[in-house]
């Protein structure tokens, strides 16, 4: 049996603007990200928005086990079958976190004949997103900061500063550390955590945004911290939504894909679904639903989770619902 990485680098790759082709993507609306990977622009909802709006397919599963049950897997599986029946078909996934892949459970881009590729560069770097939402986060708390150190203004309580830093690695020692040390040139001294990028309150906004006016609004109803009176601070009181939205608005253009056996794949956006509502964008998805048939995406964790949230959260947002939903069981959970 051969192993996930021996089956994916022995794929041979379509040309994204063939991949994008099939589902109806002009070439002047493919940003090219490489030969195999691209993102699309928004410009394309302007030609699309009054197409008709395709199947959505859901797939869940029970409570998972710590190695997964292969959700991902399962959707792009489900995705090369429609499209061997000869059915317009495309999938939305979410992009892998480099903490996971780093650690115990690995890769996110599924497994066997059922990956989407190229997988190595869709497990690390892929195209930017997660660095330019890791930079938006950075640099909001580092105006927080400064907005302290050059007056305070709003006089913010520094013991109730609620907006951590992120990267994305899971590095223990940082969870809990204190910053501002050495002195009145380097900032007031206070707790702070880091998290990881995909549990970032930027990474739901990204996902659950419609278009940059409203990603700007969400972001600027992001709380901080709080005065000594207990009034929340947000960033739209420290001016920070344009710098923010300039970083990542690159970042809000779904990437496309494709996987082993060539059928498109939007690889775009990762939150959690144990902290945030753990499914791919909401721009990602309705793009997928004017170009295709058929669409398949995953929810993440088992159904009482991340199901709940995307009929609950998800469907509200992005105006749509499932046509069916597919459960994942395995013996071993």
């Amino acid at each position: 049996m051969k192993s996930d990485i021996e089956i994916a680098r022995e794929a041979k790759l379509g040309d994204i603007y063939s991949i994008a082709n099939k589902i109806g993507i002009n070439e002047a609306e493919i940003i090219q990200c490489g030969k195999s990977k691209s993102k699309i622009s928004l410009k394309i909802f302007d030609r699309i928005k009054n197409n008709k709006d395709g199947k959505l397919i859901l797939v869940t599963t029970i409570n998972p086990t710590s190695s997964g049950e292969g959700k991902t897997t399962m959707t792009i599986g489900l995705a090369q079958s429609l499209s061997k029946l000869g059915k317009k078909t495309t999938l939305c996934v979410r992009e892998p976190s480099l903490g996971p892949i780093m650690g115990m459970k690995g890769g996110a881009a599924g497994g066997g004949y059922s990956q989407v590729l190229p997988m190595e560069d869709i497990n690390l770097h892929f195209t930017g997103d997660m660095h330019a939402i890791t930079s938006a986060h950075n640099l909001l708390a580092s105006l927080l900061d400064n907005h302290i150190h050059y007056g305070d203004e709003f006089h913010i309580d520094p013991r109730y500063i609620v907006w951590p830093r992120v990267l994305d690695i899971s590095d223990r020692n940082l969870r809990k550390v204190v910053v501002g040390l050495g002195g009145p040139e380097n900032g007031v001294p206070h707790e702070e955590e880091f998290a990881i990028t995909p549990a970032s309150e930027i990474m739901a906004i990204l996902c659950l945004a419609k278009d940059l006016k409203d990603l700007k609004e969400r972001l600027g109803k992001i709380i901080v911290a709080y005065t000594y009176d207990n009034k929340p601070i947000t960033a739209k009181d420290l001016k920070a939504v344009g710098a923010m939205a300039v970083l990542l608005k690159d970042a809000m253009k779904p990437n496309l894909v494709q996987t082993i056996e060539g059928v498109p794949a939007f690889v775009h956006g990762g939150p959690f679904a144990n902290i945030a509502h753990g499914t791919s964008s909401i721009i990602a998805t309705n793009m997928a639903l004017k170009l295709a048939d058929y669409v398949v995406t995953e929810a993440g964790f088992g159904s009482e989770l991340g199901a709940e949230k995307f009929f609950d959260i998800v469907c509200r947002a992005g105006n749509f619902k499932p046509d069916a939903v597919v459960m994942v069981v395995s013996i071993k959970a």
